[in-house]
């Protein structure tokens, strides 16, 4: 049965994809167009602004339980097969940078090699961080107490449900953190780009999103 959080982040999220799709639409129009300053930063901020309202969204749906974000309902089968720590890995928008671009300078290319190892730094530091987090969890004295649910005494109940608590944070920040790295890796991306450039970059990520968002629905749908 879906929690209220569940349903209300569905909700929202159902109606921040038709809302990208709108955005996509805008910037392919742009990417063709004449060059313009105005237009190219008033619509990249628009871009910005909508994966904010995302990831403040899904902070809050975190802080409700962030166990839902190990395999979220509102994503097809393919999507969450894709999931790295909640979302998509950092450097996968690395890779749609360097299909979408074409026309770096020697400057700009160096400056995105820069950013590639920082953020193959952070997701190797992250996944290290998460592998030591379920040898934790997998623990004997952990699954010990959990195959002793049923039997606990009053102390040791205040004890496991401390504990699960502790594990609930723990995984939490994890996922906080990853989610700050693809947001540092974005920002540090846009910040070597001129706006025509990065009106193509977000094109590529946003289409890519949504692709595979339809192949996924298309998928689940026919089985």
């Amino acid at each position: 049965m879906p929690t209220n959080s569940q349903q209300q982040f569905h909700a929202f999220y159902e109606g921040w994809i038709q809302r990208k799709q709108t955005l996509l639409d805008e910037l392919l129009t742009l990417s063709n167009a004449p060059d313009s300053q105005h237009k190219h930063t008033a619509l990249i901020e628009s871009v910005i602004s909508h994966y904010q309202q995302y990831f403040e969204h899904k902070t809050r749906l975190q802080n409700d339980d962030v166990l839902l974000l190990f395999s979220p309902t509102w994503l097809s089968t393919y999507e969450r097969a894709l999931l790295w720590m909640g979302d998509y890995k950092p450097s996968l928008i690395l890779r749609l940078a360097d299909t979408a671009l074409q026309d770096l300078t020697a400057d700009q290319i160096r400056a995105i090699e820069r950013v590639r190892a920082e953020t193959r730094t952070g997701e190797r530091e992250l996944s290290a961080a998460m592998a030591a987090f379920q040898e934790s969890v997998a623990s004997p004295r952990v699954l010990q107490r959990a195959r002793r649910v049923g039997r606990l005494l009053d102390g040791e109940i205040d004890e496991l449900d401390e504990s699960m608590g502790g594990m609930r944070n723990a995984v939490g920040e994890l996922f906080q953190r990853a989610d700050e790295l693809r947001v540092a890796t974005v920002s540090k991306v846009v910040a070597v780009l001129s706006p025509p450039q990065t009106v193509r970059f977000l094109a590529a990520a946003l289409g890519f999103q949504l692709r595979v968002r339809r192949w996924g629905l298309e998928r689940d749908q026919s089985r």
